[in-house]
């Protein structure tokens, strides 16, 4: 198997790259591997968070050197559905409906930076190695594109998409790409965790769904109207009476217990 996939005790599901001696360069079974994952996750009341890592030297180097080679003697029409498959499996992780975390270490290069973009919560560590290679191989980032424009801007990606330069932590937490430059993950995943089980599941999912529609969009009377409409679903929702009754009684919320 490609990944190594748990749940643990806090209902956190614990999703691995497993490809160690590949540095955790994906193929067609890895990709369709982490859609199933993630689609899973996504729809299990029983996780509450996930965390993407990768076991190895490395979080993930991009594409399997045999797949991109087998992809050279595929029709247009064969590459466009194989890049597909990739497309959904970003946006399995993009629009997951519980927060993802993500662990960057080692060589983080081509479709691992898409991981790593899709990811709600990013840890650097200071070891790693990221780089937007495509260029260099004739390529350029497309299916990971709109995850990693997104994440990082315009300006940013002027410079990385272009010169395909290796960049590390401190340049990622700079453009946005991660959020914490640490040696010691666990420590931030223990303490976004505890943050994250005092929101409410599905206001949680609501919410991540309120930034991929809000982003980048005109402040219009029809958006302000979608708010309005979205906030009142909210309040009259069982977590949203549940809310205010546990801040009016001065006690946790049901699902901070």
């Amino acid at each position: 198997m490609a990944l190594d996939i748990s749940t643990d005790a806090s209902a956190t599901r614990r999703i691995a790259l497993n490809r160690p001696d590949k540095h955790n360069a994906f193929d067609a079974a890895t990709i369709a591997e982490l859609t199933a994952a993630f689609d899973d996750a996504s729809g299990d009341p029983a996780v509450r968070a996930v965390v993407l890592t990768g076991n190895g030297p490395s979080f993930c180097a991009g594409a399997d050197a045999t797949w991109m080679r087998a992809s050279a003697n595929l029709s247009q029409a064969e590459n466009h559905a194989d890049a597909l498959r990739l497309s959904d499996m970003l946006a399995a992780i993009d629009s997951c409906a519980k927060p993802v975390i993500a662990v960057a270490h080692g060589f983080v290069f081509g479709g691992g930076v898409g991981l790593i973009a899709c990811a709600d919560l990013v840890i650097a560590r200071p070891n790693v190695k990221f780089r937007l290679s495509e260029v260099r191989l004739g390529l350029i980032p497309a299916t990971i594109g709109p995850f990693v424009l997104a994440k990082i801007g315009a300006s940013a990606a002027r410079r990385w998409f272009l010169t395909a330069e290796d960049f590390g932590a401190e340049a990622a937490v700079t453009m946005g790409l991660a959020h914490v430059q640490t040696d010691e993950p666990e420590a931030h995943i223990a303490a976004w965790l505890d943050a994250l089980h005092l929101g409410a599941p599905d206001g949680i999912a609501d919410a991540k769904r309120l930034i991929a529609d809000l982003s980048g969009q005109p402040i219009t009377p029809a958006l302000r109207a979608d708010t309005a409409t979205r906030i009142a679903a909210r309040r009259a929702s069982d977590e949203g009476r549940e809310g205010l009754a546990a801040f009016i009684e001065k006690r946790r919320p049901g699902w901070a217990d």
